[in-house]
């Protein structure tokens, strides 16, 4: 189970830190007057006869005076939590930021979306045990929107949604909601609309549509995208009742619009919060406008499930992480796309993509950097990675075009291209579409490409059709999908999990191009997407799966029975193994009778918040309570009812940690679990106390030690705890890592 990282690698970590000392600005809309719109957080929803949004008015009266711009003050969040959006410039924001009541203020930067068989290969199929209560779950989707005329989407069966919701349908003529999706709201705090941009809860962009589907979609058989992964699609709990949040536009997500959106959904009675969403750039947890939504959405009872992103395999390239959200890593499924490329001299390459198009014989061969735009001001070297306008269509119209790197296909497809061949070192573990026939190789067969292309006298090639087939290594962590550590917390192990998000078939908006270039116009009623973003959903469906079954469950509760249950993953396999894969694989079969859970409320949370600095105010503020920052409060990031163990260490020798924690029997009344160490390297002493438990009582809870200590030599080392009784296995990652050397 272990693996190394350079230690040199690991010192990228001071950067992070750097990172959350201050806020960025960039991204933040900007006024020509100088005024930025920036986030006001001021904590839990207020109280008292006077409403948020006068005293937001109030607030604001002090730092402009009587002379308040009618267009300054752009959201109040009044029913979940509490704070205000407003344009300001830099000294008015200091103004603010030192007033009474507020948490923190940061600039509203644009967030970016983390873009059948699936559930079958994870072993959760359709006909496993279900409760009547699945059709009271209602997992709220914050996203592009969706599009609710999909077959994915049907309501046939459904009674009315569940008394507890209180939602809104804020559809016009051309939007309707139903007993499946029986909710929706659209956000857009600032900016122009694009003409693709439905002024609607519609989705445009596909996202959110098919992120729904996949997390609570009916059952839709015979589809596909035009032939690819024929088979029945399907959510995690087609029973389940959906709510829509659009938040996310052509031009991004902008935080405003998620914080108020969360605002809405924890009033409106949603049960599990999905969102496939996130920033660039790590902030510290309070500003943060996922870790905050997420934060108040635990203290009603609700679970966050946020993808991890898609920046990796970069080092602590993680961007959703607060300890009380559900972060998931994208694996793969048994699932692969190859695409083959046939030269004129009749030798044939092998690359991926999802190529729908047929082929048509042989075209000429081109290379980009043979074919510059020189009018449109580009050189070869620009177009030979055949970037947008950069290709001269005089020269690469009709043909096949080699470029030097992985794009979109955009610029030879409006170049009017015949299809594109791309070659870079980059990794080939995920396939997508195309506007045009294309293929992507690998470095190696690139350059034996390139030297025919420029060798011969009419180099001709001909795209194939992709095949479809079994990919045998799965499942493991796709290359993209962002890794550890956590960059605000080293000792919270993040992802939390992993669940398929490779070549995932669900529902698409037919005006939606499948390539997601504006001018390729394949219409499809399911497409084929990769990113953390369909493994968010994966997680959501299964959270919402085990609230059926456990209705009074906490977030916690449900976060641990889905971690303690996932199946291990190889290090093998995922070189930066835990820092990939967090606890494993879930296996939703198993989450619903996890045996033990480590719970874990706002108390636990308040406790590891002052253990990390902050003070009694702000807690106070956050909260809405009397909670208080004490000796009896303060607790070590160690102490955190967390259901993994990570251990950060600035040397590889004299390593040592005192973790505390606390199961409930949720399995069987009687039981006596022992407590198993395995994997641990050599020179690492790994010791539970007590390392049996023995309860007589569902709900009983019974606590425990593990001590750390010892030496280790490799830059990460892992090994894992598991408490048996015979019927489950509660498993818990523990992994013990070097931050730099001295």
């Amino acid at each position: 189970m272990a693996s190394q990282i350079s230690p040199l690698c690991l010192l990228l970590l001071s950067l992070v830190y750097a990172l959350l000392s201050s806020h960025s600005t960039s991204g933040a809309v900007s006024e020509a007057d100088g005024r930025k719109e920036y986030i006001v957080y001021m904590g839990d929803k207020p109280t008292g006869d006077i409403s948020a949004a006068a005293a937001h008015t109030n607030m604001l009266q002090q730092v402009f005076g009587s002379n308040i711009a009618s267009d300054s003050l752009l959201y109040s969040y009044k029913r979940s939590f509490n704070g205000f959006v407003v344009k300001l410039t830099e000294e008015e924001m200091k103004q603010l930021e030192g007033m009474d009541g507020v948490v923190s203020i940061f600039p509203n930067e644009k967030k970016k979306l983390h873009t059948t068989r699936s559930w079958d290969f994870i072993g959760f199929p359709q006909q496993v045990n279900r409760t009547s209560v699945e059709s009271d779950v209602i997992i709220g989707v914050l996203d592009t929107g969706i599009w609710p005329e999909s077959d994915s989407f049907k309501d046939k069966g459904f009674g009315p949604p569940p008394s507890k919701w209180k939602g809104i349908c804020q559809g016009l003529s051309n939007f309707t909601c139903n007993n499946k999706i029986i909710g929706a709201r659209y956000y857009r705090s600032h900016g122009e609309f694009s003409p693709e941009d439905l002024q609607t809860p519609r989705d445009s962009e596909g996202h959110g549509t098919h992120t729904a589907s996949t997390a609570a979609g009916g059952l839709v058989s015979m589809a596909s995208l035009l032939g690819f992964g024929l088979g029945t699609a399907r959510g995690g709990v087609p029973s389940a009742r959906i709510a829509v949040y659009k938040i996310c536009w052509s031009d991004g997500c902008a935080d405003a619009d998620i914080l108020a959106a969360f605002d809405d959904a924890i009033a409106d009675g949603v049960d599990i919060i999905s969102l496939s969403v996130g920033g660039s750039t790590p902030h510290n947890y309070f500003a943060d406008s996922i870790a905050i939504g997420a934060f108040h959405a635990m203290k009603n009872g609700i679970l966050t499930s946020t993808s991890a992103g898609n920046d990796g395999p970069n080092f602590a390239s993680i961007t959703n992480f607060s300890p009380w959200s559900l972060s998931v890593a994208a694996s793969t499924i048994d699932r692969k796309f190859f695409t083959k490329v046939q030269l004129g001299d009749s030798k044939v390459y092998e690359g991926i993509s999802i190529n729908t198009f047929e082929p048509n014989g042989m075209y000429p061969f081109i290379y980009g950097g043979d074919a510059p735009n020189i009018t449109g001001g580009f050189s070869a070297n620009t177009s030979r990675f055949c970037t947008r306008n950069s290709l001269d269509p005089n020269l690469v119209k009709g043909k096949i075009v080699l470029c030097d790197e992985l794009v979109s296909g955009t610029g030879a497809f409006l170049a009017g291209a015949a299809g594109t061949v791309m070659a870079d070192r980059g990794a080939k573990d995920s396939a997508r579409p195309f506007p045009l026939p294309a293929s992507y190789l690998g470095a190696q067969d690139g350059s034996s490409i390139a030297y025919y292309v420029t060798s011969t006298s009419n180099p001709t090639a001909s795209i194939l059709k992709s095949t479809e087939v079994n990919d045998t290594l799965a499942p493991f962590i796709v290359s993209f999908s962002s890794r550890g550590p956590n960059p605000a917390t080293l000792d919270i192990l993040k992802p939390d999990l992993a669940a398929p998000g490779v070549h995932i078939l669900a529902a698409w908006p037919p005006i939606s191009p499948i390539s997601g270039v504006q001018s390729d116009n394949r219409a499809v009623l399911y497409n084929m997407q990769s990113g953390t973003s369909m493994a968010c959903p994966h997680a959501t469906g299964a959270a919402a799966y085990i609230k059926s079954f456990h209705p009074t469950w906490s977030p916690a509760a449900i976060k641990s029975a889905l971690m303690t249950t996932a199946l291990p993953m190889s290090a093998e396999k995922n070189l930066e193994a835990e820092f990939a894969y967090g606890a494993g694989q879930m296996n939703p079969v198993k989450a619903v009778d996890p045996g033990l859970v480590y719970d874990a409320d706002k108390i636990d949370y308040i406790k590891f918040l002052c253990g990390q600095g902050y003070t009694t105010q702000t807690l106070q503020l956050v909260t809405g309570d009397n909670s208080v920052c004490s000796e009896a409060t303060n607790g070590t990031v160690w102490d955190l009812n967390y259901p993994s163990f990570a251990l950060s260490s600035f040397t590889f020798k004299s390593i040592a940690g005192v973790f505390t924690r606390t199961v409930t029997n949720v399995g069987s009344p009687v039981s006596t679990y022992k407590a198993t160490v395995t994997g641990a390297p050599i020179g690492l002493q790994i010791q539970v106390v007590p390392d049996i438990l023995s309860f007589t009582s569902l709900g009983q809870k019974l606590s425990f030690v593990l001590k750390v200590e010892g030496s280790i030599d490799k830059s990460v080392v892992s090994a894992s705890l598991v408490w048996d009784d015979g019927v489950h296995q509660v498993r818990s990652p523990i992994v013990v890592f070097v931050v730099a050397t001295n």
